[in-house]
């Protein structure tokens, strides 16, 4: 525990990320939850710990100063769909305690991880939900100020599948690996009414692969 400690605090510096000591540990808690449970109800592909906490929770974190750049630090709700595990959504919650984060999947057992991690780790704002984000509409509830997602769908997918429960006003976060060019150019022949406005390219410490995040919101013609 005090690699994988010495690991995150490494991580934190590096993206310049100023959590205090209860966040860090809640961080290396959530660590042991998915370990915990990944052994019963295969969470993730990544086994060992020390992978875990690079290829998931600094991965994820390498999305929270973008993150809070672009919703000002405002409080906003954020929707994490097809979260599996919980990431970046459980991430996020831990980090930011003032975002209201919804976990959502379709596998029953991995949303009630997300219900259990919030239980063990006492974070108020964080919610799991086993549903269809297709059938989430901000009409008939309040709708989010920000839908993300890691490697969860393509983008024209993912926007069109999540786009009612965008509050207006609203925008998209999507995570990727590599910029995804093909993915680009794809949603402008078949999204017009999706504005790409932002592609930032993330380095993750201790990770030697491309991550990017692809930022979107309804074009202004697309606005009811």
């Amino acid at each position: 525990m005090s690699d994988l400690r010495t690991t995150l605090q490494s991580g934190l510096r590096a993206l310049s990320l100023d959590l205090d000591a209860r966040q860090a540990n809640l961080l290396l808690d959530y660590l042991g939850l998915l370990q915990k449970w990944n052994k019963v109800y295969n969470l993730t592909a990544v086994r060992q710990p020390e992978e875990m906490m690079t290829h998931h929770l600094l991965d994820s974190l390498a999305a929270v100063g973008p993150l809070l750049r672009q919703t000002q630090g405002r409080p906003v709700r954020l929707l994490d769909v097809g979260s599996g595990g919980g990431l970046p959504g459980v991430v996020v919650a831990i980090a930011c305690p003032q975002i209201d984060v919804t976990c959502v999947d379709t596998v029953a057992k991995k949303a009630a991880f997300i219900q259990q991690a919030a239980a063990s780790l006492v974070l108020p704002n964080l919610h799991g939900l086993h549903a269809r984000v297709e059938t989430l509409n901000a009409l008939s509830g309040p709708g989010y100020d920000l839908v993300c997602s890691r490697a969860f769908a393509s983008l024209g997918d993912f926007t069109t599948w999540s786009g009612a429960a965008l509050s207006p006003g609203g925008m998209w976060m999507a995570m990727k690996g590599k910029h995804p060019a093909d993915e680009l150019e794809a949603l402008k022949a078949a999204a017009p009414s999706v504005d790409v406005f932002h592609v930032e390219q993330l380095q993750v410490p201790g990770l030697d692969a491309e991550r990017c995040i692809v930022w979107m919101r309804p074009a202004p013609t697309a606005v009811a």
